[in-house]
């Protein structure tokens, strides 16, 4: 059922390269999805922000609709670098047992940090999309577009709050990965495409030549032109059924 597709580019010293920027790592990922393009399932959900300028190129690429998926941590407050869940776009919300019980945390602690960051969910979803409505999920081709994988922490709770809303398949995409994360999702997702796994990893930013930090309004800037590119392009039902 899973497969996995990576790779390592490297130099003639055996050093893996970098990317110069998020969109040319958005178009050589396109090119390893290509087997997806113009077809009318398929959706690339980016995680915001880093993700998006990266899914852009992608969804320019393989003229793909493109939307943002948001995850928000539940941090166990002392330890906010500790998950003890995850709430999704959707109105999705995911706990982990195992930490709320070993831990021994209150239920009315989960439900006032599950508060605050709903409205912070709620605050990006208004920044980010304004008045578009949320993209139809159940059926469909999913890719998840990031930037990179580190720890692969906010993916895995994109991944379990978007299988909640029951796509028929959900690919895994990143221009670079350390590769403890990229293996594990191998199990976890139908396709899990990392192009470059450093043996040395880091941090994502360190596999950027250029890497800005991305604002709110740069992310509404990427969809809005993601939209009217896949407005102007399939006026001529271009589309192909998958």
């Amino acid at each position: 059922m899973t497969s996995a597709s990576a790779g390592d580019s490297m130099n003639d010293n055996g050093i893996t390269q970098r990317f110069r920027n998020r969109a040319e790592a958005g178009r050589l990922l396109a090119s390893h999805l290509a087997r997806y393009a113009y077809r009318a399932n398929v959706l690339i959900l980016a995680l915001p922000r880093g993700g998006v300028p990266v899914a852009f190129e992608t969804a320019r690429a393989l003229n793909l609709p493109l939307e943002v998926f948001l995850v928000r941590k539940l941090g166990v407050p002392g330890q906010e670098e500790l998950a003890m869940g995850a709430v999704a776009s959707g109105n999705v919300r995911i706990l982990q047992p195992d930490v709320i019980e070993g831990l021994r945390i209150p239920r009315s602690v989960i439900d006032t940090v599950t508060a605050e960051e709903i409205r912070e969910l709620a605050r990006r979803e208004r920044a980010f999309r304004g008045d578009r409505p949320s993209p139809q999920l159940r059926g469909r081709h999913i890719i998840l577009v990031d930037d990179g994988l580190a720890t692969g922490s906010t993916m895995r709770a994109a991944v379990a709050a978007l299988k909640l809303q029951r796509p028929e398949r959900i690919i895994v995409a990143v221009p670079v990965a350390a590769s403890e994360p990229c293996d594990e999702f191998k199990s976890e997702v139908d396709e899990i495409i990392c192009l470059r796994i450093p043996t040395s990893f880091y941090a994502v930013g360190l596999w950027y030549e250029t890497f800005p930090q991305v604002t709110d309004e740069e992310v509404r800037e990427f969809l809005k032109k993601a939209d009217e590119l896949w407005a102007s392009r399939n006026s001529d039902h271009s589309i192909r059924v998958a």
